[in-house]
């Protein structure tokens, strides 16, 4: 007899409601144990959760601290300019300190020539070579023109030839006239760095010199004439009124330790300023990271152990490291460290940056005071922040028990990794239990309908042989 488990299920001849019945025997058996392995899930899972959290803002404040305890971030210089559209500086550790006056007088400038305009009919006869030079020293580039090219044919071949010399060739038209130049254009900027054409085998109508000037004396222009629209020039700039010159706008050492970018000249007797000096900016930057990564530690420590009333009838939102001993633990030992002097002088305790604690646990800065101190005593921040004895140095040791591998929080985690895997199976096992418990039942209840169903036979037998019976009434 096959009996689904459901409200409708009854028995055929007992009439009970056998479905409900066996539906109420295994919830009866099983809800109290699926109700208190929700809640163990939901706490562990909740508190496991509460751990990654802490631990990810450790591991943040871990990093700032890293990134502050570096006594590069204390060597670096800074190079700030007053013009950064004419000159842009950086400065390695070892510049010196130092204000300087500079005028940008001229660019350093890459060679550019033009040759004569030829008709758009202009072809080569037969094979002829063209020599390229970069300034008169140079052994120069041979460069074969095959016959019967034009002048775009010819651009195409100087191109191909001349990709590693650093010269690139451009056709220029005149609308008016229908007749086209080839422009040489170099990339390496300096005085000798002209370029240098030579036609070879009839090819002197080609022939260009970037040492001749393109532009005749009164300024009108020589269409006729060929050579050089942009001479190379070096740099020219003055620093507190010396002249200096570069074959390139990056002259490096000309202040020991600074390199300099020169992007425009400057007005004529109104140099700008060059201050060289400790990078105190990204100093600060870092300081200030060191802030933020250990007040969003305590922000987060905050939230995970507060019960927080959210009103009369809502239940108050409980953290998930309530009353942890860990916590207490990690947050004591780091405030410890912060709020011990290191006895170096001129600064020994966070104070003396200008960063104090609230009311609620967090830091906060005093942005001048912090940007004076660093103006003032760079070396005395540096010693007090960095090194093995330093400040960070001292709070990494005190909370690496609880963050490095195989610390504190990464067993308390891996425990309760452990105890949400063992729920699982608790709950796999629970199932199965039931599964048979209510197989069992069904055939209780299948034998209990087969045996009912035999005995109202018999009484249905009895009743027929009792009614025949001599001498019995029958009603």
């Amino acid at each position: 007899m096959n009996m689904a488990i459901g409200g409708l299920s009854t028995g055929l001849n007992s009439g009970l409601p056998i479905g409900d019945m066996v539906s109420a025997m295994v919830a009866a058996e099983k809800a109290p144990k699926e109700a208190q392995l929700a809640r163990l899930e939901k706490t562990t899972t909740t508190r496991f959760s509460a751990l990654g959290q802490l631990k990810s803002a450790l591991t943040d404040f871990q990093t700032a601290m890293k990134d502050l305890n570096s006594a590069a971030l204390f060597e670096k210089r800074s190079a700030s300019s007053s013009n950064t559209a004419a000159l842009t500086a950086t400065a390695t550790k070892t510049a010196a300190a130092g204000t300087y006056q500079i005028e940008v007088k001229n660019l350093a400038t890459a060679s550019k020539v033009a040759t004569s305009a030829q008709a758009s009919t202009f072809k080569t006869d037969d094979e002829q070579t063209l020599t390229i030079q970069l300034g008169e020293d140079d052994a120069g580039i041979d460069v074969k023109i095959a016959a019967g090219s034009d002048l775009a044919s010819i651009r195409d071949q100087l191109n191909t030839a001349l990709k590693d010399k650093g010269v690139t060739v451009n056709t220029i038209a005149d609308p008016s006239s229908g007749k086209s130049r080839l422009v040489f254009s170099g990339k390496e900027t300096g005085e000798g760095k002209d370029i240098i054409v030579t036609g070879k085998a009839g090819f002197d109508a080609l022939d260009v010199d970037g040492r001749n000037s393109f532009t005749a004396p009164d300024g009108t222009s020589t269409d006729a004439s060929k050579g050089a629209i942009v001479k190379a020039s070096d740099a020219q700039f003055t620093i507190d009124g010396l002249l200096l010159k570069s074959a390139t706008n990056k002259p490096t050492d000309a202040i020991s330790g600074v390199s300099f970018e020169l992007l425009a000249k400057t007005e004529t007797d109104k140099p700008l300023t060059l201050t060289v000096g400790q990078d105190t900016t990204t100093a600060a930057a870092n300081v200030k990271k060191f802030v933020d990564a250990y007040n969003k530690l305590i922000t987060t420590s905050n939230t995970l152990t507060n019960v927080t009333k959210v009103g009369d009838e809502s239940a108050p939102v409980v953290g998930g490291l309530v009353g942890d001993a860990t916590v207490r633990s990690l947050l004591s030992g780091i405030r410890n460290e912060l709020v011990n002097p290191a006895g170096n002088g001129g600064v020994s305790v966070l104070a003396d940056l200008g960063i104090t604690t609230q009311k609620n646990g967090t830091l906060k800065i005093d942005d001048a005071k912090l940007k004076d101190v660093l103006t003032e005593d760079f070396d005395s921040v540096s010693k007090f922040l960095t090194g093995d004895s330093g400040l960070m140095s001292r709070v990494t040791k005190r909370i690496s028990g609880f963050s490095e591998t195989g610390g504190i929080l990464e067993q308390r985690m891996s425990g309760l990794q452990g105890t949400l895997t063992d729920i699982t199976k608790q709950k796999e096992a629970l199932t199965l239990r039931v599964d048979k418990m209510q197989t069992r039942l069904l055939a209780q209840f299948n034998a209990m309908e087969s045996l009912i169903g035999k005995l109202n036979g018999t009484s249905s037998q009895l009743g027929s042989v009792l009614d025949n019976l001599p001498g019995v009434v029958k009603k």
